[in-house]
């Protein structure tokens, strides 16, 4: 085997070992301070700020370009998602009170057609 004292790769693998260490060691001390936390919290504050005054921004493009916003687009989906349910609910007393035994929405809940008593004319167009 090789020695491990003159293995490039080795002494390669502890240098970055000993590298990761020092840095674990600095972040941790310097997470640990308050002002690093003071720090975090402004940067946060000021991103969700920058986020709102976008966000409000574009409600107003939106608005001058007559276009609906995202959240008239999500309160339109949701009032969608009620009329559909309420429309189901309808379905299903018409059906409970009509007595149809055909599942709602099924293709048995058609009338039957009588049937056919004339024929059709020929297909060359004469007529008798």
């Amino acid at each position: 085997m090789a020695d491990k004292s003159n293995d490039p790769v080795a002494l390669w693998q502890n240098m970055i070992g000993e590298m990761e260490k020092g840095f674990n060691a600095f972040a941790n001390r310097a997470m640990a301070s308050p002002e690093f936390s003071k720090v975090v919290n402004q940067v946060g504050g000021v991103t969700a700020g920058a986020q709102k005054q976008l966000g409000d921004l574009m409600e107003k493009y939106l608005l001058s370009m007559n276009l609906p916003s995202r959240a008239q687009m999500v309160s339109m989906a949701e009032r969608l998602a009620s009329i559909e349910g309420q429309l189901n609910e309808i379905k299903a007393l018409l059906h409970q009170v009509h007595g149809n035994p055909a599942a709602p929405g099924g293709a048995g809940s058609a009338a039957p057609r009588p049937p056919r008593t004339r024929r059709p004319p020929p297909a060359g167009g004469e007529q008798k």
